[in-house]
Order: C-alpha cells, then structure tokens, then sequence
C-alpha cells in the first residue's frame, strides 16, 4: 500500500454480542476529525442514556499516534482497549467504535467483558464495507484572470477535485487532490505568473 494510502470504512455500521443477559451493540462510524468524532459521542451517549456503559475507540490518518479510547467505567482495559485492538488488527484508521452495553445483571468478569467487547466490535466490522481511500490536501488558489487557461490545463491535466471556483478579474478555485501529487501541482502553479497556493488542510 502506498504512503497515501489508507482503509477505512463506506458507510456506518452495527454489530451486537449477547452474553448473560447483556447486551453490546456496537456502532461503527467514519470519521475524519475529532470534532466529529466528539459529537457522534455526545449523541450516543444521549440516545443511549439509559445504557450501563458507552465506551469507544478512534483512530486518525496514517500516522500511530492519533487515536483514543475509553472505558466508560468498565475496569480498566476490558472495553476500551479490546475496541482498539480490532481497529488495529483490521488495519482501519478514520473510524470511530462505539460500544453501548445494557447490563444484563450478571458480571461477565474482565476476560469475559474482553470478549464481548472485541467481539461485538469484530461483527460491526465484519458488517462494514471497507474500501481504500487516498490520504487528500486541499489547497485555495488566488490567480488573474489572464492566467486561468493556464491554472485550468493544469487542473485538468491533474484530474483535481474542484470544490468551488470563481471567475473574475481576480480568480480563486480550492481544489483537492491526493497527497502523493501536491508537491508537483505546487511546482507546476509556481512556474505561472501571479499565481499564489495557499494549503487548506
């Protein structure tokens, strides 16, 4: 797999493990920044109010150091974590797990509460459509209007993603592109006159 390369999953997904009369229902959710991940916690954690535990994991671009998880008062190490590992072992990033558990009134014990937690976390994967995706930079570019035929060829050349455009004496378009490509497109925008790039994220 490329540098910019990564798997993630398509859409939302759910998976749920019965043991002992709990229940873990586990939703699976793609993500791309942490205020994203903060508000689909906050509406679980609503929704699910009157749930024993709301315990989760996430995981964040390509690098090994961006993610969390949480216990919600499970002991520690027995919800969280298990979450996390199946993110791993899956070689997912840009998801987020969360797992809703309905206390059933008869303690799993901490390596019974490891299984459950892994395991309703492995069918809401197992559930998921995994696809792979490209890591992407967006960039806002300020250019005059006599170099736009130049801008465009370049765009075009490049097959970017344009985001939106405005066409006036003084010109601006923001363009997506994968990763792998944005130092050439710098290059090749640096060498047209008045053109300024700016990175967006």
């Amino acid at each position: 797999m490329s540098n910019d390369k990564y798997l993630t999953i398509a859409q939302p997904s759910e998976g749920i493990y019965k043991e002992k009369g709990s229940r873990f229902l586990a939703f699976a959710y793609p993500v791309f920044n942490l205020d994203e991940i903060k508000e689909i916690i906050s509406q679980a954690e609503k929704k699910y109010h009157d749930a024993r535990h709301c315990c989760y994991a996430w995981k964040l671009g390509l690098a090994d150091d961006n993610f969390r998880f949480n216990d919600d008062g499970e002991p520690s190490g027995t919800a969280g974590r298990p979450i996390y590992g199946q993110i791993l072992s899956n070689n997912l990033t840009n998801i987020l797990v969360v797992v809703v558990r309905y206390f059933g009134g008869i303690k799993l014990g901490t390596s019974g509460l490891i299984v459950a937690y892994k395991t309703a976390t492995a069918d809401a994967i197992a559930n998921a459509n995994i696809v792979e995706q490209y890591v992407q930079n967006t960039f806002d570019v300020h250019f005059p209007y006599a170099a736009m035929n130049d801008v465009m060829k370049v765009v075009k050349d490049a097959s970017l993603e344009v985001l939106n455009q405005q066409f006036d004496l003084s010109c601006s378009c923001r363009l997506r592109m994968r990763q792998a490509i944005a130092a050439d497109f710098q290059m090749r925008m640096a060498d047209i006159d008045g053109v300024e790039v700016q990175f967006v994220g």
